[in-house]
Order: C-alpha cells, then structure tokens, then sequence
C-alpha cells in the first residue's frame, strides 16, 4: 500500500520599497532649474554671439575699401575755352522753290548768324544747302542748334523777321502737319478745306494769327505753325476744325473765347 504526501503550496510575498529611497528635495529641484537656465542663458549668448559676428562680416564686406583717388585743381579759363573751340558743322538743305527768296534776303539771313550767334555761314549752291559751324567767337552751347531752326524756318515759307525770333527767344516752336493727318480729301473738297483756311484774301488766316499770336504758312497741304506751345495749340485746333467742315463764323467766336480767357489768366 502507497502512501503519498501531499506538499503546501508555496506563498510568496511582494517586497515592499525600502524606506531609504525619498523624494528629491527642494534644494535639488532648485540646483537643477538653475543648472538647466545657467544653460539656456549661455545658448542664447552664444547665438547673439554669433549673429553679431556674421553682422559684422556682412557689414565689413557691404562697405567699399576707402578710395585713394587723387584730386585734381579746377581747369583754368584756357584750358575751358580750348576745349570749346572743337568746331561743329551742321548742313541744312534748301528746296528748290525757296532758292530765289534765299538769295535775295541773303543778307538778312546771315548777319542775325554771325552776329547773335557768332557762327560761320556759307552758301554751298552745288548742294543746295546751307552750311554753318561753330568758332571762336560762339559762346553759347545751343547757337548751332538755334541757327539750324533759324534756316529751317526760313526754308519750309516763314518770313526773315519771323524766323529771327527763334534766335531771341527760347520758348518758340515749330509744328508741320497735313490736312490729310487729319482728314482725307480729295479733288475739289481738298482745295476748299485749303480756300476755308486762308480765306479771301487770307483773311481767316491773318484772324487766326493775330487770335493766337502765332504765323502759319499754308504750302499746298502742308500747314506750318511757328510760336509757343500753348498758342500752337489755339491756332491747330481752330484750323482743324475749318478742315472738317465748320463754318469761319463759328471759329472766329472759338477764337475770341478762348483769346478772353487767355487775358484773364495773364491778369
């Protein structure tokens, strides 16, 4: 006969935390935050520390090396006017009907030249043109240019005494345009917009004249005007409206408003 023993289960116990490990004191937590800051506050000096460093590389880069250019005296009267004498010539062709007029007040047309402007003048009749250049009696930097426009007014129909006035005065233009810029005519309709312009006896245009203080020349459908801006503007708009048709009457009481407003401005 077999006996067996039965063996008591076996009971194990949890272990408890020993009592020696604690919390970490307010004295810790302080040490560590300022360790932590201490940390922080030298990142972030290092960092100004280096972006001042690259400010002061991009800044010594942008500004330029100083410069050792020598300074020279101003140029003596002599020198200044040698340097002035470099002659200049300007070429200005004449048309064929304008060489008679040309000849006969050849007289008129080069002293205001040499005398005003003190440029050298000359007829070259094989070219059919006029040459000037400067000398050493011009002073001004623009008398080429002032005895060119001088010429050319002279050529496209304007009278010596109205041409002068372009050597004198500095706000004085020239505008050309056709009746074609503005309206296109042809046969008979062309000659009348031509005849409403001048009028009889070139009425109309002196009236136009006189009204706007300017000069035109009529030279078939070409239509030159001389004087300033504005008045160029007073006298384009009244001979457009005779090519298109309106009646002289209606531009003559144009005229007068706008010549009554222009004395109201000038007061």
């Amino acid at each position: 006969m077999v006996v067996s023993h039965s063996t008591p289960p076996v009971i194990r116990k949890k272990a408890r935390k020993s009592p020696t490990k604690t919390k970490p004191t307010l004295v810790a937590k302080q040490a560590t935050e300022s360790i932590d800051v201490d940390e922080d506050m030298s990142g972030e000096s290092l960092i100004q520390q280096s972006v001042t460093s690259i400010e002061d590389d991009i800044g010594e880069a942008s500004i330029p090396p100083a410069s050792t250019a020598p300074s020279f005296p101003p140029l003596p009267a002599s020198a200044a006017s040698s340097q002035s004498l470099k002659s200049e010539t300007r070429r200005i062709p004449i048309p064929p009907h304008r060489m008679t007029p040309i000849k006969r007040d050849w007289v008129n047309i080069f002293s205001p030249l040499t005398e005003i402007l003190g440029l050298q003048v000359r007829m070259n009749v094989q070219r059919r043109c006029v040459e000037i250049r400067t000398s050493k009696h011009t002073k001004e930097i623009g008398a080429l240019q002032k005895g060119a426009d001088f010429i050319k007014a002279y050529a496209l129909g304007f009278d010596v005494n109205d041409a002068i006035a372009l050597l004198r005065l500095d706000d004085l233009f020239i505008d050309s345009f056709e009746i074609h810029d503005v309206k296109t005519l042809h046969g008979d309709h062309l000659s009348r917009a031509i005849g409403r312009i001048a009028g009889q006896d070139g009425k109309t245009k002196f009236t136009i004249e006189n009204a706007s203080r300017t000069r035109i020349v009529l030279a078939d459908t070409k239509i030159h005007i001389m004087g300033s801006f504005q008045n160029i503007k007073i006298a384009r708009d009244a001979i457009v409206s005779l090519i298109l048709g309106t009646p002289p009457g209606k531009v003559y009481s144009g005229l007068r408003t706008v010549c009554s407003r222009l004395k109201q401005r000038a007061l």
